[in-house]
């Protein structure tokens, strides 16, 4: 079962409506396969559009609907996730993610199929003070900031029990920083890459990001399902950026003058402290949090070395994934 494969046209497919779950989608449908999709039926559908494959609705959290949608299925991506920096009940974000993946797994394990691609994060591997982090580096629950990071550090182990425990047919994907097009949400770093490009983002915090075309994350989960091996872990990254030379690229591609002011974090704890209480009471997730801030002392590099020497993993420059990205918000009407 550790054998190498080739991708099927009996493959099952979570988080499609999602940012990275979309761009699977489409890299499947570049391949000719048209995979079975399970989507919420309060999810957008804009990552759907041009898919002419199945569409069953139902919840991850309903294990019922999750095995009917899978039967048949031979290989599964599991790349749905509760992607939440803020919530009013944080620890709703670790039952979710736990949730959902222990029902994916086990549902895969019932109906035999045969490989799995697990979409992990490197919120999982603990950044390195000497240079770009690796898969050697695995975080503990208690070793990282916010209940996101916390929820996929314990669906990461709970997916590598799982192989060694229950022969699991699993490979796990970390990707980095995905930008680029089908970002509906749009995710956290989606919302920088907006405000900047609009010009309201006249300062930058001293951190760092490793920052990846998405459409190379996706084409990095077909790699996996094919040449992966079970139980490892493939960082799927693309360049280590400093966030001065990211807003600098932001505002050169939008045609805008970069920042040129950079703000210590200790002044912006209470204007975080201040959006988190806006945001208990609207509901909606704020833009500033003290726990990104928290975040920002540690620049997140990462190496993705092991995949592109096992998997043949390759990444385009990350100017190429923002100025992707504008087009798409252009066409979208949020960016200006």
């Amino acid at each position: 079962m550790n054998r190498l494969t080739s991708l099927s046209d009996k493959v099952f497919l979570t988080g499609a409506t999602g940012f990275v779950g979309g761009a699977v989608l489409r890299a499947l449908m570049r391949r000719g396969t048209r995979p079975t999709v399970l989507v919420r039926d309060t999810s957008p559908r804009t990552n759907l559009s041009g898919f002419t494959g199945p569409v069953v609705t139902g919840d991850l959290r309903d294990r019922a609907s999750l095995e009917k949608a899978m039967a048949g299925a031979r290989q599964v991506f599991h790349v749905a996730a509760d992607y939440r920096l803020w919530a009013r009940d944080p620890e709703e974000i670790v039952r979710n993610n736990i949730a959902t993946t222990r029902n994916v797994m086990e549902a895969a394990l019932a109906a035999g199929v045969e490989r799995i691609v697990y979409t992990s994060s490197v919120s999982t591997i603990l950044p390195d003070p000497d240079g770009p982090a690796d898969e050697d580096r695995a975080a503990q629950p208690d070793q990282v900031i916010t209940a996101y990071k916390r929820s996929k550090v314990e669906a990461e182990r709970l997916v590598e029990r799982m192989v060694a425990e229950q022969s699991l047919p699993a490979v796990i994907v970390n990707p980095s920083t995905p930008v680029g097009p089908g970002d509906v949400r749009p995710t956290p770093t989606g919302r920088i890459i907006v405000e900047a490009a609009n010009g309201r983002m006249p300062a930058y915090i001293e951190s760092g990001l490793n920052v990846v075309h998405v459409d190379d994350v996706a084409d990095g989960h077909i790699a996996a399902l094919e040449q992966g091996q079970l139980g490892e872990r493939y960082i799927l990254g693309g360049d280590d950026v400093t966030m001065r030379d990211l807003f600098g690229a932001i505002a050169r591609l939008a045609g805008r003058r970069p920042p040129r002011v950079r703000l210590p974090t200790g002044p912006l704890y209470p204007l975080a402290w201040v959006n988190e209480g806006i945001a208990q009471v609207t509901g909606k997730e704020p833009f500033l949090t003290r726990d990104a801030l928290r975040m920002a002392k540690h620049a997140m590099f990462y190496s993705s070395t092991k995949a592109e020497r096992d998997l043949g993993y390759r990444h385009r420059p990350y100017e190429s994934a923002i100025a992707d990205a504008l087009t798409w918000f252009r066409a979208a009407g949020s960016v200006r």
